[in-house]
């Protein structure tokens, strides 16, 4: 709670002595007697210590983690935008950019420096992230353990304390604003600087926003303990449910840092979390690796151990620092992290009959293609691969079907796959297949790599509507803007049309351009053009485009760059005749 200071600076306890008989005016309070003075080491005021430490819980999509916060105003940037917190209710800004994109990486830069707050209301200035991460992989509750932060009930504000002598005569009533300034007075109780009790009745605030009133020591006591032991409840729940959740499916490693340095070798490894505390990991070339993991409650968090014998990287105590459905985050000091993505349809006992089944379902696009270093995907947009049984292998151009022979090839170091269709030499080659999922295979040969997607339209209510609105009429376009600039005009007096068979033909201005496109689903709906020419206009409209709205009389379709900025934007429609 951050409300004004109001705080009466209190002197210690000796020499507040030397004031006793200086009081003129009386004070309006009956004098506790001793059973309700606070002691230094009673449960009652390491619990008022507990309660009132800094809670560093409410800011984790800043900073990650419970033991500090990070004092407002704070600017920090989201998928390259810049935000400048000013208060909690700012929160969510951060949340709303996180949440644009589903398949994507949260990734959140702070612009340094910054003033953090310690559990004990401390404030310290950090001036890098490498100092931050240092000083997260360092910072503890108090050593002692019944002291640990109470973070499920606070004050209701204000609050009085009485002070008052060995005599029990009252010398000062302070007044309380806030945790900080009550930590701090309680600080001086346990040194036994001051010698006071609490003024009752007082209120007390649940994480629910129950209110609870206690008129004595005791009652406060029990209303805390119970509070207490409701956090630890939680805390456990939340390390069975993680533990439960960890084991359900494999998890996928979409980022790995360590020591600073980021590490795509290990990029789509997949994770398995067993029972018995075995944890199995298959690499990019479908070695399987075993290990060793537990979780362990620390004082900074719950911490995920994994240990490898022959994987150092991975050989660490990994502290969790953002848990949502589908995705977690785990860190150590020094710039190690980790973000691995849940996907229950991964395959980590790839075998040749499970790739065919598997290949024989819908129709497969290629996502990715690279080829001796160079991107070949753009030649294969809008051109879905379907593979038979009797290994025939079609792939859709222009609303054709080129036929080809493909092969599921076993071999020591894995499952392969050996792809021949005429005319497509970049496909014409014996893949090793790294990954599988039920929506997702990648292969890897030499120097060469390739992602295929499933895509199945034929039950999809969106695409079967896509595919009516498309093909009812022929378009136009009707707006063009790239990078803030308006090309429309390149595209006057063309008429672009779609084809049942997925071929797609532009005609005006002399010109005859055909080509193959396709709507699809992934990570929302997507329109695949791919006018087959390098001539302008129509070769800059060569992309898989963002559907952010469809009818039967306009489609308007977005290029989005990597930080989620928008680039270009295509507005199609129908043409009147």
């Amino acid at each position: 709670m951050k409300t004004k200071l109001k705080f009466l600076v209190l002197l210690p306890f000796f020499a507040l002595l030397l004031f006793t008989s200086c009081q003129e005016e009386t004070v309006d309070i009956t004098p506790p007697d001793e059973a309700e003075a606070l002691v230094a080491d009673s449960q009652l005021t390491s619990f008022l210590s507990a309660t009132s430490k800094n809670d560093g819980s409410k800011d984790n999509i800043i900073d990650g983690t419970s033991c500090i916060s990070v004092k407002l105003p704070v600017v920090v940037k989201v998928r390259g935008v810049e935000i400048r917190i000013d208060s909690e209710a700012d929160y969510i800004k951060i949340k709303r950019l996180y949440d644009e994109f589903e398949d994507d990486i949260d990734r959140l830069d702070i612009l340094f420096p910054i003033t953090i707050i310690t559990s004990e209301h401390e404030e310290i200035t950090i001036g890098s992230a490498e100092e931050l991460s240092e000083f997260i992989a360092d910072c503890k509750d108090d050593d002692e353990e019944e002291e640990k932060e109470i973070r499920c009930i606070d004050f209701q504000f204000p609050i009085s304390f009485s002070v008052f002598d060995r005599d029990f005569q009252i010398i000062e009533v302070v007044e309380i604003e806030n945790n900080r300034q009550l930590h701090r007075f309680m600080k001086r109780v346990k040194k036994s600087e001051v010698f006071a009790s609490l003024n009752f009745p007082l209120n007390m605030v649940l994480k629910d926003g129950t209110v609870l009133t206690a008129e004595n020591n005791e009652q406060l006591r029990e209303i805390i303990e119970a509070a207490k032991d409701s956090c630890e409840e939680e805390d456990d729940f939340s390390r069975e449910r993680l533990e439960n959740y960890l084991k359900k499916c494999p998890w996928i490693v979409y980022e790995f840092k360590r020591n600073n340095q980021e590490n795509d070798e290990f990029k789509q490894y997949a994770i398995n979390f067993k029972d018995d505390g075995v944890v199995t990991m298959r690499s990019r070339n479908g070695d399987i690796l075993t290990g060793e993991w537990e979780l362990e409650r620390t004082r900074r968090g719950i911490a995920i151990e994994m240990e490898f014998e022959n994987l150092a990287d991975f050989t660490l105590k990994w502290l969790l620092y953002d848990f949502e459905d589908g995705k977690i985050k785990i860190y150590e000091a020094g710039g190690n992290r980790i973000i691995l993505k849940r996907n229950c349809e991964v395959v980590v006992d790839i075998t040749k009959e499970r790739v065919k089944n598997f290949l024989k379902e819908c129709f497969w696009r290629v996502a990715e293609l690279e080829v001796n270093d160079t991107d070949k995907e753009e030649e294969y947009i809008g051109t879905p691969l379907k593979f038979y049984a009797n290994n025939i292998v079609k792939i859709r151009v222009n609303g054709e079907l080129v036929e080809g022979t493909y092969e599921v090839l076993v071999r020591n170091t894995g499952i392969g796959l050996e792809i021949n269709l005429e005319g497509r030499p970049d496909l014409k080659l014996q893949w090793l297949i790294t990954f599988l999922s039920e929506d997702e295979i990648e292969l890897k040969n030499a120097d060469n790599e390739m992602e295929l997607k499933r895509h199945c339209p034929d039950n999809d209510g969106d695409l079967n509507f896509i595919l009516d609105a498309l093909v009812s009429s022929e378009w136009e376009v009707a707006s063009y803007i790239d990078e803030g600039e308006d090309e429309t005009p390149n595209y006057k007096d063309y008429v672009i049309g779609f084809n049942q068979s997925g071929m797609l033909f532009a005609e005006g201005n002399g010109n005859d351009y055909r080509g193959s496109w396709l709507a699809y689903r992934y990570d929302g709906l997507n329109l695949a053009l791919n006018f087959k020419t390098q001539e302008a206009p129509f070769n800059e409209l060569r992309y898989r485009w963002k559907i952010k709205e469809i009818t039967m009389e306009r489609i308007e379709l977005k290029d989005y760059s990597d930080n989620g900025e928008i680039e270009r934007i295509l507005v199609l429609e129908r043409r009147v005749i």
